[in-house]
């Protein structure tokens, strides 16, 4: 019965026909007031991907018929950054990499801004997203403050307009409770009627659902940013076999739609994947907040339409049948089936609604993996998963990253996140020396 509702509960939250149902909803209320379709942006200040963020506002908002409003907020609480330094550091080199890779710029410091320069920084922000008649000049004066914060150039700060520090922290504690209210927690994020989006990286989508609605002022369709995707359109040259490190987590519905890219990437390029399985955050005593977990549910649905593959019926393997799930992944990689079950494991629980705590639920995603009742038994008896999962766990705490979907080839720099597997393919392709083909 709990499988069932949970299934069902899922499958709501996921599903194409309701979130349909809601745009027209929202659609019909904005043409009945007449009013102009808004965008809220969520800006932090000392946030890298936020100063991405501004260097392509000015281009979204002449190319949409929408009103662009820009809210300031907090960095976001421990309960969603629980493992903060590491967190920081990670940002700002994956944004240096991000921008270098879509031809935007950050410069990373190796730092965070000084806190009375970022105090300086958001009130000359506040004065600037106060105006009632915000422009693109608007987002463009802003990125010069953020450029400004970031280059450590306080003196350039110091010369522009200001909001009173009272002012700027009531605009601060304003934003962060919009943000919470709509539902995220992170800067970087525009909502559109209810839905989210975060960064550049989730760019694309969002002005693919104002064309759908109708808000662009041309015909174009090129995104304002590509992200680089998988392609799988070199040939490796040297015959080295790179080690592809992959920490993944079967709770994680990220490490769902990561896995058939890793498998693809680690046969096109011959290398050797090792799955590193971790213990989920919450299961390790971090918290997951409402606000994240339902972002992540309809965020991982969004990706796995984009990649073609199904999501949705969820039954939640957190508790016993993760362990249970990793009992078996532990045999299946020394029998040399960890990929399959791996991705049947991630496939049955996220999109097939199998319930993994159940043995016959278990039987059926380990036969879909090629392993019997026997061998599913003998790995149930064996607790020694648990010392390897520490021990997985150690190892990327120690790369710098402390969730999942993360990875490494041979020794060069982690990896982190399922967005991050195009950078995953430059690695590899550097390891084996491979050349451009024409084909996929």
């Amino acid at each position: 019965m709990k499988a069932a509702i949970a299934r069902t509960v899922a499958g709501l939250l996921t599903s194409p026909r309701v979130r349909d149902a809601r745009r027209a909803a929202f659609a019909l209320r904005r043409r009945a007031r007449g009013g102009t379709a808004v965008v809220s942006y969520f800006h932090q200040v000392d946030d890298p991907y936020s100063h991405l963020m501004l260097q392509v506002l000015p281009a979204f908002s002449a190319r949409y018929g929408i009103e662009l409003q820009p809210h300031l907020v907090l960095p976001p609480g421990d309960t969603v950054a629980p493992d903060r330094p590491r967190l920081l550091e990670w940002s700002r080199r994956d944004a240096a990499d991000l921008a270098a890779a879509v031809g935007l710029e950050f410069l990373d410091p190796n730092r965070q801004p000084d806190p009375a320069l970022t105090s300086l920084a958001d009130r000359a922000l506040a004065a600037l997203f106060s105006n009632p008649h915000v422009s693109e000049s608007t987002f463009t004066d802003a990125l010069a403050v953020s450029d400004a914060l970031w280059r450590g150039d306080r003196s350039r700060i110091e010369r522009l307009a200001a909001a009173p520090e009272a002012e700027a922290r009531h605009m601060l504690e304003a934003g962060t409770r919009l943000r919470k209210k709509l539902g995220h927690y992170l800067g970087a994020t525009l909502n559109f009627e209810g839905e989210w989006y975060w960064s550049v990286d989730r760019l694309a989508c969002l002005e693919q659902r104002l064309r759908e609605a109708g808000l662009a002022r041309d015909s174009r369709t090129d995104p304002l940013v590509t992200i680089p995707v998988v392609e799988c359109r070199h040939r490796p040259t040297n015959g080295h076999r790179p080690a592809l490190h992959f920490f993944c987590s079967l709770r994680s519905p990220y490490t769902y739609v990561a896995v058939p890219r890793v498998r693809r990437l680690a046969e096109h390029y011959g290398a050797e994947l090792h799955l590193r399985f971790v213990l989920p955050m919450v299961m390790r005593g971090l918290p997951v907040p409402r606000e994240k977990r339902l972002y992540i549910l309809r965020d991982t649905k969004r990706e796995a339409e984009r990649l073609g593959l199904p999501f949705g019926r969820i039954v939640d393997p957190v508790g016993v049948p993760t362990e249970r799930g990793l009992a078996v992944l532990h045999h299946a990689v020394g029998a040399g089936n960890g990929p399959q079950f791996l991705e049947s494991f991630m496939r049955g629980v996220w999109a097939e609604g199998i319930d993994a705590g159940s043995d016959d639920g278990l039987q059926q995603i380990a036969g879909q993996a090629g392993l019997d009742g026997a061998f599913v038994n003998a790995a149930l008896a064996d607790p020694s998963w648990r010392e390897v999962a520490a021990a997985n766990r150690e190892e990327m705490l120690a790369l710098g990253l402390w969730g999942v979907p993360s990875f490494r080839v041979d020794d060069a720099p982690a990896r982190w996140g399922q967005d991050r597997l195009w950078r995953v393919e430059r690695d590899l392709i550097a390891a084996t020396q491979a050349a451009p083909t024409g084909a996929a």
